[in-house]
């Protein structure tokens, strides 16, 4: 049996997307190993977030080569949709695909025999993209399942290049997406993320909306819950957070994209919202629900950024209820409009700003993880039993650990969380921690 290993680069929408690659190959007689084991097929679906990306794509493609020295090696994905003859020109790599192109994957690659010059098909992000379905298993189990109900943006934020990598902004009808939904379910999977370039834009084209999409899919048996992976704040109404919140099933657990806590420079990203319109938006969260998660992407050292107007972000940050950030160190794109702007901050500089705000999200997370003691919150476990501790995440997506008899993967327990520990809460099933079965009653109505 033919051996295909697969690796990813980039986001949740990218190893969703691997994972229907996978299944293409399974269905045609291939065996799916790991990305450092022997194999006669080698696919990268690649990024093009960070100027790193072709630097990148090398080393694995070496690395692959080292294990598999006769490997057809394929690359797809967004940096191969923008600079494919880069990636054609690293040695020992046979074929191409850009956006439309990846999910035809065994066609164009015919009987995987090595290329001496390689093949490239990638079509022109301005013709009409086809909407390409995919979910992908969380590593650990069939707990949580990635589900892609959009593509594409058409937005011009001026540090991105996704728009021009994955096209219009585009998604599945809700139907198709209940139908996929359903059948997750009956595979077992108890959670499911909704995924997508920007989610929020659900149904656009089509007169549906992430709202109406979200309260379609509660209606599904087995799945008890439904995460959203992340949302522009411009897109994440009020109407939607109330949904959000008061939901059985939707998680409590907002992503929300910031990328600067300063006016001058979020106008210059070309972001559609202001700081006081972020902050109102965390403000009412919050108010709904003290215990709601909130993550917050920041990107550092922005051209014109500079040490005044990072101090604003940073105040920003440290005053707002956010739960913890993913920061972002900013990297040259091709053909961005940043490329034009003035006041290019050193790179030493832009490090030194990085590991500020990731020394505050430190604090921020530890300070959310610890409001979360005495609290009893319903943990969805995933995995196997470690040294005889099990683990799994809240609806707010605080990582929780347990002592556990035995495995707990996939089910849903009530967990009295007792105390909290680097990036991590424990606690003891609620049930043994109250004698008669009940939850403290201190912690009736605790937002979790």
């Amino acid at each position: 049996m033919r051996r295909v290993a697969l690796e990813t680069l980039g986001c949740k929408l990218n190893f969703a997307e691997t994972s229907t690659l996978g299944r293409q190959f399974v269905d045609h007689g291939f065996r799916v190993v790991g990305s450092g084991e022997p194999c006669d097929v080698y696919v990268l679906n690649t990024c093009s977030v960070t100027e790193r990306a072709d630097a990148e794509c090398r080393q694995l493609v070496r690395r692959a080569l080292r294990h598999s020295p006769d490997a057809y090696v394929i690359v797809v994905g967004c940096y191969a949709q923008l600079q494919p003859q880069s990636l054609a020109s690293i040695a020992g790599v046979d074929l191409v695909l850009g956006a439309n192109e990846k999910f035809r994957i065994l066609q164009h690659a015919g009987s995987f025999l090595k290329n001496p010059v390689p093949e490239v098909f990638v079509s022109c992000i301005d013709e009409p993209l086809e909407f390409h379905d995919a979910f992908s298993a969380e590593v650990g189990g069939r707990t949580r399942a990635f589900l892609k109900v959009q593509d594409g943006c058409d937005y011009s934020c001026s540090f991105c290049t996704i728009p021009r990598a994955r096209g219009a902004s585009r998604s599945r009808s809700k139907e198709r997406l209940l139908d996929q939904c359903r059948l997750l379910a009956l595979e077992g999977y108890k959670e499911v993320v909704l995924t997508g370039v920007n989610v929020g834009d659900y149904g656009k084209n089509s007169g549906d909306s992430l709202l109406s999409l979200l309260k379609l899919l509660e209606q599904v048996n087995g799945i008890e819950r439904i995460r959203v992976s992340s949302i522009e704040p411009n897109l994440l109404s009020r109407e939607l957070i109330d949904l959000m919140i008061g939901s059985e099933k939707v998680c409590n657990h907002f992503h929300i994209p910031l990328q600067s806590g300063s006016d001058p420079v979020l106008h210059r990203m070309r972001r559609r919202y202001r700081t006081r319109d972020y902050a109102d938006l965390i403000g009412y969260i919050k108010e709904c629900d003290p215990g709601a998660g909130i993550g917050a992407d920041v990107i550092v050292g922005f051209p014109g950024e500079t040490d005044t107007l990072f101090e604003e972000t940073y105040r920003f940050l440290a005053d707002l209820r956010v739960s913890y950030l993913h920061v972002f160190t900013y990297s040259e794109r091709p053909d961005t409009h940043a490329l034009t702007l003035d006041g290019t901050v050193r790179h030493a500089t832009r490090q030194k700003r990085s590991e500020k705000l990731r020394m505050l999200s430190q604090r921020k997370r530890h300070a959310f993880y610890n409001s979360m003691i005495g609290s009893v919150a319903n943990v969805l476990f995933e995995g196997s039993v470690r040294d005889g501790v099990s683990s799994g995440f809240t609806e707010n997506y605080v990582r929780v650990e347990t002592s556990a008899p035995g495995p707990l993967s996939n089910q849903v327990r009530q967990i009295l969380i007792t105390a909290q520990e680097d990036e991590v809460c424990r606690g003891s099933f609620a049930e043994e921690s109250c004698p008669m079965g009940g939850i403290p009653e201190s912690n009736v109505g605790c937002a979790v």
